[in-house]
């Protein structure tokens, strides 16, 4: 045994590490011990591999994963690796901005409560798109892309007058089917399907802000139909009525309708 190996406790005390993730380190293939006796399997490390050890301890205190831990200590693209691991907290950052913004709005209004009425809405004849949600997180993303893909297919864009309705299905599992029509008088346009959105009777309320707070809505409206015994029937349909390019998102307005099946 060379005389400049540390035996693993020292190790792991100079580099502020406990044994036990030095072990799991090893296993992983991060930071192999420089040497383990064949009688004992004690474990020994070279001073050398301090700054590797807490390279690893800084970049799990900035909670990159291990494995990209791994792909930074190999040089390999390592800015892209981290690049990825900030773009990952910055979406986590936004979804918890949204979320702390829907917890105000409801210290300062309640639980949300909302008018809601009957209407008969007749079917209508539409091209849609549809796009796969990973999780209830991931709509936002979907629900854009599915109307930006309609949008470019309608030959189209934000100032045209078309009469856009989001399809979201009342229990949200995983992965999830978000689906964007657009009612029209002719054919589909290339790259969507055309299909017919049945009439029926609905139960409508109407939401006014930000869209990453529609659940509030979509809440109350569940709640008020679950009250009277109606069973949704078919997907939450939203019918955005304002254009978000020129509408502050407080002020955007978004018609929310559940068809019902018959009334007990």
């Amino acid at each position: 045994m060379n005389d400049d190996l540390l035996p693993i406790g020292q190790f792991a005390r100079l580099c502020r590490l406990s044994v036990k993730q030095l072990r799991h380190y090893a296993d992983l293939g991060l930071l192999e011990p420089a040497w383990i006796d064949p009688a004992s399997g004690y474990r020994y490390y070279q001073a050398a591999q301090a700054r590797q050890a807490l390279s690893i301890g800084l970049l799990r205190s900035l909670d990159v994963p291990l494995a990209v831990i791994g792909e930074v200590l190999s040089g390999t693209a390592a800015d892209q690796a981290l690049g990825r691991v900030r773009d990952e907290l910055e979406a986590e950052l936004a979804r918890r901005r949204r979320t702390l913004a829907t917890l105000e709005r409801l210290l300062l209004a309640g639980l949300p409560a909302v008018e809601v009425h009957l209407a008969e809405e007749d079917a209508h004849r539409v091209a849609l798109t549809r796009d796969v949600a990973a999780s209830p997180q991931d709509i936002a993303r979907a629900t854009s892309a599915c109307v930006a893909r309609l949008l470019a297919a309608l030959h189209g864009s934000r100032d045209t007058q078309v009469r856009l309705i989001g399809l979201f299905p009342a229990e949200l599992g995983e992965p999830i089917t978000v689906t964007v029509a657009a009612v029209i008088d002719g054919p589909a346009p290339p790259g969507t399907q055309l299909d017919l959105l049945p009439g029926g009777v609905f139960a409508c309320a109407t939401h006014v802000g930000p869209y990453d707070q529609i659940n509030l809505t979509a809440h109350a409206l569940l709640a008020w139909c679950a009250e009277r015994g109606y069973a949704p029937y078919g997907p939450i349909r939203e019918v955005y009525l304002s254009d978000p390019a020129a509408t502050p998102p407080e002020e955007l307005v978004t018609r929310l309708m559940i068809r019902l099946e018959d009334s007990p």
